[in-house]
Order: C-alpha cells, then sequence, then structure tokens
C-alpha cells in the first residue's frame, strides 16, 4: 500500500476555514461516514503536514472527494457544480494534482487490496481478465484529432478505454487509446503500466481479438504471462455467458453507469483515464464500506 498516509483530523491542518466539511449530505454521490473512514487514511498527507510549505487546505478533503464523485456521476461541466461544493477550480486543482501524483492510482490499488484481503485472497492478483471498450467522442469536438479514430468493428468514432481487471472485477489498470488502436497494442500498454505499479497477472483471460501467436508469445517470453483466450462455443445463439469474460464485462458497465464515462468528455487522455479510476474509486469505496460495517457487526 502506499505511505504519505494523513488522518482526517489532520487533513486541514486543522477545522475547515470555510464550514464545507459540516454541509448535509445531499446527493447520492457524498460520502456517507462509513465511506470517508475507508477512504480518510489513503489519502496523502497535505504539504503543510509534510514539511515542504505550503498553505494550510481551505476546503475539507471530504466534501473535495463528494464533488469529484459527483462530477464522474452526474457528468456536468466543471463550472456547473453546484453551489455548495468548494469553487470548481478548488475541486479540479485537487484532481489535477493528484492525477499527476498518481494518487488516484494508489487509491484504485489500496481500495482493491481491502476488499481483497476481505474476501481472504492476496493484496496482489496473480489472475486477471482484459478487455477493450470504444466510446464515442462528445458532439462538442473537445477530443483532439491526434488522440482519437475510427473503430471499423463497433463503428464508434473516438477512442478506446483497455481495461485489466482482477477476478473480482476490479480494476487494476486502464489504459485510453485512439479507437483504431488494435486491442492487443492496448493490452501492451496495460501490461506495462500494471508491472509498473508492481501488479502484473500471471494469468489473463481474453476473448478472440487478443489472439494472435507473436503477441501471446511477447507476453509470455518478456512478461511470464498467460493468455487465455475465451473463445465463444460453435453454434452460439444470441447472448450466451462465457467464463471469466463476463467478469470484465461487469467493470465495464459498472464504469459506464457514471455519465462521465458514457462518452468521451476528456480533452486529455490522462484526464479520461482520472475518471475511469474514479469511478472504480467510487464503486470500490462503497463495497469496502459495506465490508467494514459487516466485519464491526460480527
Amino acid at each position: 500500500m502506499s505511505l504519505n498516509r494523513v488522518l482526517a483530523a489532520d487533513a486541514t491542518c486543522g477545522e475547515c476555514p470555510c464550514g464545507c466539511f459540516t454541509r448535509e449530505r445531499t446527493y447520492s454521490t457524498d460520502l456517507t461516514d462509513a465511506e470517508w473512514a475507508v477512504l480518510e487514511p489513503l489519502l496523502p498527507a497535505p504539504a503543510c503536514l509534510t514539511g515542504t510549505g505550503g498553505r494550510p487546505e481551505k476546503h475539507h478533503r471530504r466534501t473535495i472527494i463528494s464533488a469529484l464523485f459527483y462530477a464522474a456521476d452526474n457528468g456536468c461541466k466543471w463550472r456547473n457544480l453546484p453551489a455548495d461544493f468548494p469553487p470548481w477550480r478548488t475541486v479540479y486543482g485537487f484532481l489535477r494534482r493528484w492525477r499527476a501524483g498518481r494518487v488516484l492510482h494508489d487509491l484504485v490499488d489500496d481500495l482493491r487490496a481491502i476488499i481483497r484481503c476481505a474476501a481472504g485472497r492476496s493484496e496482489k492478483a496473480s489472475a486477471g481478465i482484459i478487455d477493450a471498450q470504444s466510446v464515442r467522442e462528445s458532439a462538442e469536438g473537445i477530443v483532439p484529432a491526434a488522440t482519437s479514430g475510427y473503430d471499423q468493428h463497433k463503428n464508434v468514432n473516438g477512442r478506446k478505454r483497455h481495461l485489466l481487471v482482477d477476478t473480482l472485477g476490479l480494476l487494476i489498470a486502464v489504459a485510453v487509446s485512439a479507437a483504431s488502436v488494435p486491442d492487443r497494442d492496448g493490452a501492451v500498454m496495460l501490461l506495462l503500466a500494471a508491472g509498473a505499479r508492481g501488479t502484473r497477472p500471471r494469468h489473463i483471460w481474453a476473448d478472440h481479438a487478443y489472439s494472435g501467436a507473436a503477441w501471446i508469445a511477447w507476453a509470455l517470453d518478456q512478461l511470464g504471462t498467460v493468455i487465455d483466450i475465451v473463445e465463444q462455443p460453435k453454434g452460439q445463439k444470441g447472448f450466451q455467458v462465457l467464463p471469466r469474460r463476463w467478469v470484465v464485462e461487469r467493470t465495464n458497465a459498472w464504469i459506464t453507469r457514471r455519465r462521465r464515462c458514457a462518452r468521451d468528455y476528456e480533452r486529455l487522455v490522462s484526464q479520461h483515464e482520472a475518471m475511469v479510476q474514479i469511478a472504480a474509486i467510487i464503486q470500490m469505496t462503497r463495497r469496502a464500506a459495506k465490508l467494514t460495517q459487516a466485519t464491526a457487526e460480527v
């Protein structure tokens, strides 16, 4: 798990000056006490507590995270954040700093570890499932042409999300590319990103789009990862749940439920990845809070 954590009592170097910490829970995405108790110790220490200098934070981080969850879940523009949240520039500033500092990556890793340990599994996943999902770009023309493309198979013009999840459906890594990028190339980015974070499953299930002797041999020789292709049964008619593959399909559905992820509204690829991570953090925080409460009641 990540270092440089801080208790919520010190998250603003004191009491919240603006009073946003005491605001009523108004929206479905506002953190509950149980959810905040899960996220509280996982956040990085503010600069004013690390000895590197910096002013105390004016707004409480619980409200900042609730605002980030609201933006991801409701798909609103930053300037249209409700007035009972901190100013949108402040909320976006936190997201930008946490994105650059890989704080969102740490939260995803730590929440996944909490849930896996509660389920009696090891912190790091030894097996996973991989898949890609093409997402249409918004009609406002925000997505630059340099990072956009056309997926002929899905008939989608926009970007493609490449996901690697564990066998519980919890996010391990995400990579965003133009929709024209082949799934195998996105898988290479995913596996390298997961390895850089210290989590590289040794066995991965995928669909037929990831077939290819050269790519499968590269994964085994260079990364020590076995790629197992799950094919559709011959003569299949209509929908049928396929072993292992349904897990990542369910994760895609979880992420697409957040309206900011239903279409691509982000100018930067890194911002799109951050929104996917926030969508995963919403789901995992709620799941971890329920597990914590259930454990406390036993």
